[in-house]
């Protein structure tokens, strides 16, 4: 085993490699005490009485929580010194290990800690007798006496502290061991104190007998006093218990182990011997039935109690108890006795006014031995900050499935399939390869327009079962796009998965009827597979893409991938040198497209966007040329171009007061250059624009690389004052969280999941949730892609700010956006410091 593995934990069974070593000691020093002692047992009155005071002193624990385990401290010394004083040496080692019996039973503990304890107790009395023994006899109760009496307690101590810090430290490591031993001034301070008031009681007796009347009534007041103390205890221990269920609950929600924190810690807070959770099925959501039960590390799938109470809780919205002095419903007395179950207390967890399961615990193990009203109300305040902890889980796990799953189809969605592949790929097999197939619906678009949406959604949703049917069950299918259907799985060879795609196709080919009408049912399938064709998921799921897109050329075909369908990376590839010319002639252009509030209408900035007419091409995508300039190092100055551009449209804004609030997209390498915050300081300083009249737009992939590369860049635009903008938020595997880190002013919402917001419920979601933690953050959002008016009543619903897309307006060049304005304001006079207003969306 290697020095880095960590070793077993041991269970409560191992206890015996330290009890064994206990009763050993016991034996050898009890039989040493009776060979030297002429008379090592007698006196049974006085030990019976003795007894009874012993068994009284342990009934209120004061405990000492180390870790999660807890040190009881008892009032045991004080009757311990009278017996060491008046008992023979073995009859003090007889009854004080008889007392830890008893007390330990009533507690209820399991066999590995009871017998520990009791030889605990035997050996530490043992080891006591036999050093008080050894020492020369003295007369009377004088200081001699006290220094004996002090030795032999301190034996004791000394026994039972060593003992726990050895079998603490074999079952939980050494750590735990040496807080143990930290806890012996504590545990020597309360000794102390007990052992004093014993020789106090000792004196006075040495002198009258008749003291017993005043000390009776000084015992009198100190037991009110140490219950009062006791009380408090219980009350803080339980604050503490609460605070670190309520921290545990919180930390445990982010990793799927809620289950595992509540029990144990609601198990440890009302010292019970099981912890039972019950969440009846709900939708997608299987009946969940968990029990913690004491000193098991794992978790039952069943109940000490019948299911009757669990369900009597849920009908009647109530706490059901059944116990000593708390029975709300005695009819289950006689049937949990039958089971060996002496108290019970179920509570309703309670969403709003509706119950989703049950909360309950089962044998009270500490002091007092039964449950009280204190105690479920305790409870009840616990199982209602477990409901809302357990339905934020839920919600959370639903929004993560509707985020991951196409709302019509059920399946998963892209973003479920990108990460599937790419985890495949990571533990792909020698000898197999991950293949890819995308089945396109052929005509989907004639339906759509024939017949509408509903009928292309019917389409969609047969194809995606007949797949679901026929594809392998080692396969996972999935939806990649609106016509588009993804099945990824482990094949021997791209000619097996070619001919799988055959097959499935032919098996999905079949006619389709919509009332009186008959559709055939037809696919163009691509093919990609892992290694040949990508090394990562994204550029498998773009070559797959390229082959399903040659596959409809030829309709009904199966198309593998091959470097040959890169033609339009190869037309990049052409524009390198027309781009660098047409920087050095200004051919580029810049558009800008409003930006604009969604509540009032009103012109708050533009996005800048550069734009390239190639005069043998025609328009040139952006994405083409961007990633042209970037390949041939050309990317500072087309980010420069577009900058300048940008600046001096927002100075020369002649319909405003103050200049036009621009937005200017960044390419992820720009972040990785140091003199960038310098030129943009220059050119902020040149055109006269204040730094907060700009925003730098950085995709959610360039922000969010997994890396600090960004960070000192994105720090210095910061502190120049220039607002920053993650942009196309949701199309990466980052979270909202993340962001906190980061010093960015704006979240810009993905416009896949804008446009699919009056569609899908899933985008509805995932927009709603981006608004709403942005809005906590103190982050402005704006809703990209933004084309009808139900997308912009459900923005508006949700509270989003800002908004852009065509129904407000196309891309402009400069004149065009200054004439768009004056046609779209409304002439109605403007209070000074507003934004003039929008007469109405066109």
């Amino acid at each position: 085993m290697s020095g880095r593995d960590k070793p077993r934990r041991r269970s409560s069974e191992d206890a015996w490699i330290i009890t064994a070593p206990l009763v050993l000691l016991a034996v050898i020093c009890a039989t040493v005490t009776g060979l030297i002692t002429d008379r090592p047992f007698g006196g049974w009155a006085p030990a019976a009485l003795l007894l009874v005071l012993m068994l009284l002193a342990s009934g209120p624990v004061v405990g000492v929580v180390i870790r999660r385990q807890s040190l009881g401290m008892t009032l045991t010394e004080l009757p311990l010194v009278l017996a060491f004083y008046f008992l023979p040496p073995l009859t003090v080692v007889l009854i004080y290990t008889l007392s830890s019996l008893v007390t330990h039973l009533r507690h209820r503990m399991a066999a590995p800690k009871l017998w520990f304890n009791v030889a605990r107790a035997a050996a530490g009395t043992s080891v006591g007798a036999l050093v008080l023994h050894a020492l020369p006899p003295a007369d009377g109760v004088g200081p001699y006496t006290w220094l004996g009496l002090c030795l032999a307690i301190s034996m004791v101590i000394l026994v039972g502290v060593t003992s726990i810090a050895a079998v603490q430290t074999l079952l939980a490591g050494w750590q735990a061991g040496r807080e143990t031993v930290r806890a012996l001034p504590s545990v020597t301070l309360t000794a102390g104190i007990n052992v004093s008031a014993g020789l106090v009681v000792l004196i006075l007796l040495d002198q009258s007998w008749w003291s017993l009347v005043p000390l009776a009534a000084l015992a009198a007041g100190l037991a009110v006093v140490y219950r009062s103390y006791t009380e408090f205890f219980q009350q803080h221990r339980t604050l503490t218990g609460m605070y670190e269920l309520s921290r545990a609950i919180s930390a445990s929600s982010q990793d799927g182990t809620l289950a595992d924190a509540l029990l144990g810690r609601v198990r440890a807070l009302l010292q019970a011997e099981y912890a039972t959770l019950w969440l009846p099925a709900q939708g997608r959501h299987p009946e969940t039935l968990l029990t913690a039960r004491v000193d098991d590390p794992g978790l039952l799938d069943t109940a000490p109690t019948p299911a009757e109470l669990r369900q009597k809780a849920v009908d009647a919205a109530r706490p059901i108890t059944v116990g000593r002095g708390i029975s709300s419903d005695p009819e289950f007395r006689d049937r949990l006795v039958e089971q060996g179950v002496k108290d019970t207390v179920v509570v309703p967890l309670r969403s709003g006014r509706v119950v989703i399961g049950t909360l309950e615990v089962t044998n009270r193990l500490g002091d007092p031995l039964h449950f009280t009203q204190r105690d479920v109300a305790v409870f009840e305040t616990v199982a209602a900050h477990a409901a809302v902890a357990l339905e934020n889980s839920r919600l959370v796990d639903r929004l993560r499935h509707d985020a991951e799953h196409d709302g019509l189809t059920k399946l998963p969605n892209r973003r479920r399939l990108t990460a599937a592949v790419a985890e495949a790929v990571k533990i792909r097999a020698p000898g197999e390869v991950v293949a890819l197939l995308l089945f396109d619906v052929d005509r989907l678009r004639q339906v759509n327009e024939s017949l509408g949406h509903a009928a292309g959604d019917k389409v969609l949703a047969e194809v995606a079962e007949r797949l679901r049917a026929c594809a392998p069950s080692s396969a996972l299918v999935g939806r990649a796009g609106g016509d588009e259907f993804l099945v990824t799985l482990r094949l021997e060879s791209a000619e097996a998965a070619l001919e799988l795609a055959g097959q499935l196709r032919e098996q999905i080919r079949d006619e389709m009827v919509f009332d009186a009408l008959t559709l055939d049912v037809d696919t163009a399938v691509g093919v990609a597979v892992h290694p040949d064709h990508g090394s990562d998921a994204v550029d498998l799921l773009q070559r797959v893409d390229l082959a399903a897109t040659a596959a409809k050329s030829v309709p009904g075909s199966v198309q593998l991938y091959s470097p040959a369908l890169e033609s339009r990376s190869l037309r990049r590839l052409g524009l390198a040198g027309d781009l660098r010319r047409a920087l050095d002639d200004g051919a580029l252009e810049v558009y800008f497209q409003p930006k604009v509030t969604l509540r009032d209408r009103r012109l708050v900035g533009v996005e800048c966007l550069a734009r390239w007419e190639h005069p043998a091409h025609g328009t040139v995508a952006p994405d083409d040329f961007v990633a042209v300039a970037e390949h041939i190092g050309q990317l500072g100055r087309l980010t420069e171009f577009v900058l300048r551009e940008s600046l001096r449209r927002s100075r020369d804004w002649q319909p405003g007061e103050q200049p036009l609030a621009v937005s200017v997209n960044l390419a992820a390498r720009t972040l990785t250059d140091q003199h960038f915050p310098a030129l943009v300081r220059e050119l902020l300083d040149e055109y006269g624009v204040p730094p907060q009249r700009l925003t730098l737009e950085i995709t959610e992939a360039g922000v969010l690389d997994g890396t600090e590369r960004p960070i000192p860049t994105l720090r210095r635009l910061r502190d120049l004052g220039v607002r920053l903008s993650v942009d196309d938020f949701g199309t990466g595997n980052s979270s909202l969280a993340q962001l906190r880190r980061l010093p960015v002013h704006e979240v810009k919402v993905d416009r896949s999941f804008v446009q699919g917001m009056a569609t899908d419920p899933g985008d509805l979601a995932i927009v709603n949730a981006v608004v709403t933690l942005s809005q906590q953050f103190g982050l402005a959002v704006v809703a990209e892609g933004v084309e009808s008016e139900l997308t912009l009543e459900l923005l508006q619903d949700i509270g989003c700010e800002i908004g852009q897309g065509f129904l407000f307006s196309r891309p402009l060049p400069y004149e065009r956006l200054e004439a768009w304005f004056a046609a779209q304001v409304d002439p109605d006079p403007v209070p000074a410091g507003e934004l003039p207003r929008l007469r109405a969306v066109p």
